[in-house]
Order: C-alpha cells, then sequence, then structure tokens
C-alpha cells in the first residue's frame, strides 16, 4: 500500500508499505479518506519533540472506509461495512483499528465524506457547552468545528453571534443560523458589537475556537457574570496567561472542551451519524478542498495558511 510520510517539517513524500494485519479485536479499513485536523499543522511545521521521519500514515486520525479484513474474534464488524474510526496511521490506502474505536456508518450516509472523528468532537463540544433555548452564544473563530458548533447552538434555539477573520466563513456561519456575524479584525469593535448585542451584559456562553491568546482573552471579556467559557481551540504554541481576576470576579465556569477517553469520542460520532441522518447537521459545505494522497503536502499547506475560502480539507487514496 501508498501510505504518507512526513519525512521532516514541511516535507511530505508517498512510501510503498506491508498492508497491515489486523491483530486480535481489530479491524482493517481501506480508506476512502481523511481528514486534514488543525492538530496535524505542529508536526508538519515542526517542533523540537517531535522525531522524523513518522511512521507511515500518521498523524492522520480523521479516517473513514470499508471494512476489508477482521481480525480474530472479531464478531462486531464484517467485511464491506463503511465505518468511521480512530486510529493515527489514516493518511494512507489502508489502516487498523480496534472495534472498541469503530462506528458503523449506515447505508444513507454512503454517498456522502464522513471523518467521525471531528464531527464527534463538535457533538462533545456542543454537549459540554450545555447550551439552552433562549441564550446569546458567542462563537470565536468559525472554521470547520466553530461553523458545526454555530449549526447546533441554532438548532437548539440559541441566539449565535459569530466572530471569524473570514468573510467566507461568516457567511458559511449565516447560513448555519448564526444571528450577528462580525469579521475579526478589530478586538475592540467586536467587544463593542458584542455588548451591544447582549444589552451590555455578555454571553451566557463564549466558545473560543481560535487557538491562541488574543482570541481567549477577547472570549473571557464577552462572557457574562456566572456564564460559561468553553475552551475549544487548540492551544499549541506555547503557555497562555489568563485574566483570572475577571474569571473570579465573574464567577465564570471555565470548561476544557478537549475529550480523551475512547469511549466519549465514539458516542460523540455515534451522535454526529445521527444528527446527519436527522437533518440537524450537513456538514458537506465545509469540505471546500479535496486531495489525493500524492499532494498531501498542498493539504497541508492549505490548512496551514487556511487563504479565504478553506474551511476544511480532505485527503482521498
Amino acid at each position: 500500500m501508498r501510505a504518507a510520510v512526513i519525512a521532516k517539517p514541511l516535507a511530505a513524500e508517498l512510501r510503498d508499505n506491508t498492508i497491515p494485519d489486523p491483530a486480535a479485536g481489530e479491524i482493517r479499513v481501506k480508506l476512502e479518506g481523511c481528514g486534514v485536523c488543525g492538530s496535524n499543522i505542529p508536526v508538519w511545521e515542526g517542533r523540537p519533540w517531535f522525531n522524523y521521519p513518522l511512521q507511515p500514515g500518521s498523524p492522520g486520525h480523521e479516517g473513514w472506509g470499508i471494512v476489508d479484513a477482521v481480525g480474530p474474534e472479531v464478531n462486531a464488524f464484517t467485511i464491506g461495512e463503511r465505518v468511521g474510526f480512530l486510529s493515527e496511521h489514516a493518511y494512507a490506502e489502508y489502516d487498523v483499528a480496534p472495534v472498541t474505536a469503530a462506528l458503523r456508518l449506515p447505508a444513507i450516509l454512503n454517498s456522502i465524506p464522513f471523518p467521525a472523528e471531528p464531527l464527534g468532537c463538535a457533538m462533545n463540544v456542543f454537549r459540554r457547552c450545555a447550551i439552552q433555548p433562549g441564550e446569546r452564544v458567542a462563537i470565536i473563530g468559525i472554521g470547520f468545528l466553530g461553523a458545526l458548533l454555530t449549526r447546533l447552538a441554532a438548532a437548539a434555539d440559541a441566539r449565535v453571534f459569530a466572530i471569524s477573520r473570514s468573510a467566507f466563513a461568516l457567511e458559511i456561519a449565516a447560513s448555519f443560523g448564526a444571528e450577528r456575524v462580525e469579521r475579526l479584525r478589530d478586538y475592540a469593535r467586536v467587544h463593542e458589537a458584542v455588548l451591544n448585542w447582549s444589552n451590555q451584559r455578555g454571553c451566557d456562553c463564549v466558545i473560543e475556537v481560535v487557538g491562541k491568546q488574543e482570541p481567549l482573552d477577547l472570549a473571557t471579556e464577552l462572557t457574562k457574570e456566572r456564564g460559561r467559557l468553553v475552551i475549544a481551540g487548540y492551544h499549541q504554541d506555547g503557555t497562555r496567561q489568563v485574566n483570572m481576576q475577571l474569571w473570579n470576579w465573574r464567577g465564570l465556569d471555565v470548561i476544557n472542551a478537549h475529550e480523551r477517553d475512547p469511549e466519549v469520542y465514539l458516542r460523540g460520532m455515534q451522535a454526529a451519524v445521527d444528527a446527519v441522518i436527522s437533518g440537524v447537521l450537513d456538514p458537506s459545505p465545509l469540505y471546500t478542498h479535496v486531495f489525493p494522497l500524492e499532494r498531501i503536502s498542498e493539504a497541508f499547506d492549505m490548512a496551514t495558511h487556511r487563504r479565504e475560502g478553506f474551511l476544511k480539507a480532505l485527503v482521498t487514496p
């Protein structure tokens, strides 16, 4: 099989590898595709704590495809079934995963890409937000996750204010149900706009989805007394400073929305399947760029620079 290998920072190549055999309790998946996650970008750019070359297919973890082999003692899946799954080597033509990390995809979804892990992540973040009808919700950062959260919050009858640097992303947010949108170019202007929208009280829930210091600071400022500050951004470029005095004074509930329990991931993935089938979610407009495996460097570059018109890249064998 072919697998992408990040040989060094900013350099990926295709290599031939032996197709893996599933062990006991595992399935092998012939991949249809894998999403590019924002957490892949530091690995692509290079950090002192990463060792190169990476393992073949790494760090792809948003894969989906067709079961083409099952290991000993596997009865939960059969060859030919379409699945989403959790793994770490899905930038390849084949990957293996434990049956406990895979989810059967209903036939009604056969015609659409289904990167189950990030879709499930959105469902789990939304659950942690505990959004109620009528609440004012600000979402800072409208990428793939921020757009999904916009739709989920609007579908829960919340009032959503979407904030992003990208005009294209804000168009998507408006189509997904945001009541107000604002370009993130002048932080003071955004702060004033949200406070005016919320009658100077701030928002019941603010979701930070950028992963940078300034948006985190803004999120703190926009959260009302006894409000919920949800940190969904992937903070990966160093330590953070927080305004603990303001956190204390306002009595904020600060929620880290990142899961680590595979069972919780799987429940989120099932919730995503249900949401797409029911029509609550339609993620298809968010898959803005698709690259074949041999052009994975372009996919990483696009995800890194996030040019206007980009939200999510998929890589397909």
